[in-house]
């Protein structure tokens, strides 16, 4: 580096790549300004300049100086090394590649391009490449540890375990007898733990076992090497030698399920589908009741045996296991058996429980065959269980009953009005839950979870200004919104695109998807600095398995929501597009001149008063962030220019920036019906018909009774046979190949489209959604069948479900469903009457639901002991504002110390 130059020169070069390395930018420039003046076109120094600026924020010099210097000397390794670290420093990987193998051909050995170049072929998958550029770094450096190790995960990476093996083998030939040192053994035990996980992976058993007997005193990580062993010893089918392992193990952790299923297995009582037999019941029920015996602490071993337990036996473990949990008074009790009501029957058996317990706590004070006089709150957290109970049940009027008698019980325990803000929720009444999870809020303004969950409830009565000023209550001083998004709040962005969808605001709802889309970018470039960190530090396992999260890291299921509603956002902007600034220019051109003029002048003060806001939120910021607690500078936040995202409701081709989020959604959530089902809407839009095609293949293949699958086919087919014959070749080709695949279709086997209506309703006539589906597409084959099809819809019956509770029988349908089907009637056919006595009708199932304008609508916000009478109606919350004020006042001085105190947000 610097060769060309002069000594003095030379030293001063040497000074600007220090300076660069200490991040003493300053100094750096002096000293390329130096060089600089006396030799202007030496490239290496406009290069190390220009990188020089591009850490100080000045990209645009930084790239003119690195592309000049490149072009004064172009067989320079080091100019085209500092164009990569620049397109590096930007997240362009590939090109940044390019620019290191351009280096390389003029410096093949270089160990600091190989080395920077290897950390992009990882991040960017190129794992031949990656392979290549780890081997050559080790022939150059053998004696260095990372390039042994580096070169074994790379093989890894590339599937070839077998071959890692062998390398880490030869890395061992290397080592002395003694080795490791003190200061290195936890490092080396990792190295062998993995090297043990690569046998392992391979099916080398016997090998992997007898590595682990070998190298037992130089594993420093005891537990993971007896989980380690414990495994393999299951897989050789070695299971008295696992489950005395597992044993040991549980004796150091009684409540960890993977141990115990473990054991399950060594004695042969696991079943992947939870079905058992008699036998295998019982040989179960002796296994957890010696568990009970030796861990009677152990919550896990109580809990499990309501998996497989049935009828009786069931109902005695379920008594033993809530009792305690009653009278110590456990919130999340009725979390912990949800999992219990997808078991056939189960339901019902913890209805009758409940109900006996609670009976028995109010006539005598005990538990039914107990003496002991329980303490008061067990009433209250059993009205608490059984509230949750007919909640799950869908039988929110007795939920609400039980709920609100907890509450005049105990009026100031927190989570009763939590949970009666749930039940109102699922009822449909979406403002009075915000109310009440804003009164549980207030009741301990230092709870950040109890926060979260009021603005998640605001959110969903689409109250987002409110939602978004209670949400910043626990950020830090300064841009609090901006907060939100720095922390990655996806659950907040989440709710508010979806709020701000609903409400038609398609602007601010693109921008909320976007920013989790953006915060899902950035986990994958945030994984770059761990691709020579975990090799330094030898932590291979954990490195490996984070490299396959960040594989299948979109298929996330916060990405798939934001993916999905920024798609459906795109849809809807190509339905209903805004209008263009010519239109508006037309409408303008119109007015008379005056009128038209003031309008302009009104449009450039708002202008003008958005961008001066904009800079002076800037300096603000920039006030605030120059100087932090330790008296260094920090960097400004950049302003937002577009905080309402009305420029991202302005592109001109929605349809193919819905395709960019349809095709993620494709490669890494192709299991979801939702996928296939935007991917037939939006090639609808796009007249692909083959891509549309393939959709409904997709969704026929995952669940052919799904009403969504039966519309896309009907729809499909349908606009396939009002279509004009082919003319071009492209047109007769696509008619071939949809010829050639039709006959695979088996719902369509000589059948018209009418015929396969017919069938699919048939099948599921007991079923609301499936008739409304079978009467859209009767609909849409035949318009003048109108009032049968509206018919079909009304004489749905509303049939009591197989599970009938005890105090009430219990319904199939959901409000959602029913909420749907109004929709339906108001949108497709159009028919206002019918949709109105459609709501009518379904008041009466939900009397709480305020869209359906239930007799309970308006009255279930009332919290039963306060002495106001106020009901929020039509998404009102009583005194939000003043509410808001206070508590704002309360907290300050304390947000800071909870913001650091992260347990106090877990309940």
């Amino acid at each position: 580096m610097g060769s060309s130059l002069p000594a003095k020169e030379a030293n001063l070069f040497k000074v600007i790549v220090k300076s660069y390395e200490t991040k003493q930018y300053k100094k750096g420039l002096k000293a390329a300004d130096s060089i600089l003046k006396k030799f202007p076109e030496h490239g290496e120094t406009l290069s190390m300049k220009g990188l020089t600026l591009n850490c100080m924020d000045r990209k645009s010099e930084a790239y003119e100086l690195v592309r000049r210097g490149l072009k004064n000397d172009l067989k320079s390794h080091v100019c085209w090394h500092v164009y990569g670290l620049l397109y590096r420093s930007d997240r362009e990987y590939r090109e940044a590649i390019k620019c290191y193998r351009n280096a390389l051909r003029i410096d093949p050995d270089n160990i600091e391009i190989l080395r920077d170049l290897s950390l992009l072929q990882a991040q960017m998958r190129d794992l031949s490449g990656f392979v290549e550029t780890r081997q050559q770094l080790l022939t150059l450096k053998p004696n260095h540890r990372m390039n042994w190790i580096g070169f074994a995960v790379s093989h890894h990476l590339s599937s070839n375990s077998s071959k890692a093996i062998e390398v880490l083998e030869a890395y061992e030939g290397t080592l002395e007898d003694d080795y490791p040192p003190e200061n290195e053994r936890y490092e080396h035990g990792e190295m062998l733990l993995y090297k043990i996980s690569l046998l392992e992976e391979c099916g080398m058993l016997d090998r992997a076992l007898q590595e682990m007997h070998k190298m037992e005193s130089k594993i420093v990580d005891k537990l993971s090497f007896r989980e380690q062993m414990a495994c393999i010893l299951l897989k050789l089918g070695r299971f008295e030698e696992a489950e005395k392992i597992y044993r040991s193990l549980l004796f150091m952790n009684p409540d960890n399920y993977k141990y115990l299923i473990a054991v399950q297995k060594c004695l042969g009582l696991y079943s992947e589908n939870g079905q058992y037999s008699a036998d295998d019941v019982e040989r179960l029920s002796a296994l957890y009741n010696s568990l009970k015996k030796e861990y009677s602490w152990s919550s896990a071993v109580k809990r499990i045996p309501l998996d497989f337990l049935e009828g009786e036996k069931f109902l005695e473990a379920a008594d033993n296991y809530v009792r305690p949990l009653l009278t110590k008074g456990v919130p999340s009790l009725f979390s912990d058996l949800s999992p219990l009501y997808e078991h056939p029957g189960k339901a019902n058996i913890l209805e009758q429980l409940f109900l006996k317990l609670e009976d028995s706590i109010r006539t005598s004070g005990c538990f039914p065959g107990s003496s002991q006089i329980e303490p008061p709150s067990t009433l209250m957290w059993t009205l608490l269980l059984v509230s949750q109970h007919y909640d799950r049940r869908s039988q929110y009027d007795i939920a609400l009953d039980k709920i609100d008698e907890a509450i005049l019980h105990t009026p100031t325990v927190i989570d009763l009005y939590s949970i009666k803000g749930n039940i109102l929720q699922h009822a449909g009444n979406f403002s009075a839950a915000a109310a009440l999870a804003d009164e549980a809020r207030s009741m301990d303004l230092a709870d950040r979870y109890l926060n979260s969950e009021c603005v998640m409830q605001m959110l969903q009565a689409d109250q987002v200004g409110l939602a978004e000023k209670t949400a910043v209550l626990f950020t830090k001083d300064g841009d609090q919104h901006n907060n939100l998004h720095d922390m990655q709040c996806m659950w907040y962005e989440l709710a508010s695109g979806e709020s701000y969808f609903r409400q038609g605001d398609l602007g601010r709802a693109l921008k909320n998807f976007l920013a989790v889309e953006k915060h899902y970018t950035d986990m994958t470039e945030d994984q770059f600095d761990f691709h020579s960190y975990c090799l330094r530090k030898m932590t291979l396992r954990a490195y490996v398995s984070m490299l396959k999260f960040q594989d299948r890291l979109h298929a996330h299921e916060y990405f798939h929501k934001a993916a999905a509603g920024a798609i459906r956002c795109y849809m809807k902007l190509h339905d209903s597009p805004l209008k263009s600034s010519a239109e508006e220019n037309d409408e303008l051109s119109k007015l008379p001149a005056a009128q038209r003029k003031k309008l302009r002048q009104k449009q450039k003060k708002a202008e003008a008063r958005a961008k001066r806001e904009a800079e002076e939120k800037q300096e603000d910021e920039t006030t605030s962030t120059n100087s932090s607690k330790s008296g260094k500078k920090q960097q400004a936040r950049p302003v937002d220019l577009d905080p309402h995202g009305e420029k991202l409701v302005q592109v001109e081709d929605p349809l193919a920036e819905a395709t960019k989020y349809l095709k993620l959604l494709q490669n890494n959530s192709s299991d979801s019906l939702e996928t296939h089902i935007l991917s037939f809407e939006l090639n609808m839009r796009k007249q692909k018909v083959l891509l549309a095609f393939q959709a409904v293949k997709q969704l026929i293949k995952l669940d052919e009774n799904n009403p969504d699958s039966h519309r896309s086919l009907i729809r499909f087919f349908h606009r396939i046979n009002n279509l004009p014959a082919p003319a071009t070749d492209s047109e007769k080709l696509i008619w071939n190949v949809l010829e050639a695949e039709r006959p695979d279709l088996r719902q369509l086997h000589g059948k018209s489209l009418v015929e396969v209506n017919i069938n699919f309703l048939e099948k599921h006539n007991a079923s609301l959604t499936h008739r409304a589906a079978a009467a859209e597409m009767m609909y849409l084959l035949e318009p003048d069948k109108k009032l049968q099809a509206i018919k079909l819809i009304e004489d749905s019956t509303n049939n009591t479900a197989s599970g009938n509770g005890v105090l009430g029988p219990i319904k199939e349908w959901g409000i959602q469903d029913c909420i749907d089907v109004h929709k339906l009637l108001d949108t497709v056919f159009a028919d206002q009457d019918v949709a109105n006595r459609w709501k009518v009708r379904c008041a009466e199932y939900f009397p709480c639901s305020t869209y359906f304008e239930g007799v309970k609508s308006a009255i279930t916000a009332h919290i039963p002991g306060s002495t106001s009478e106020s009901s929020p109606e039509n998404g009102d919350v009583p005194s939000p504002q003043a509410k808001l004020e206070g508590d704002a006042h309360s907290l300050n001085g304390t947000v800071h110390v909870v913001d650091d105190l992260s347990n106090l947000s877990m309940r």
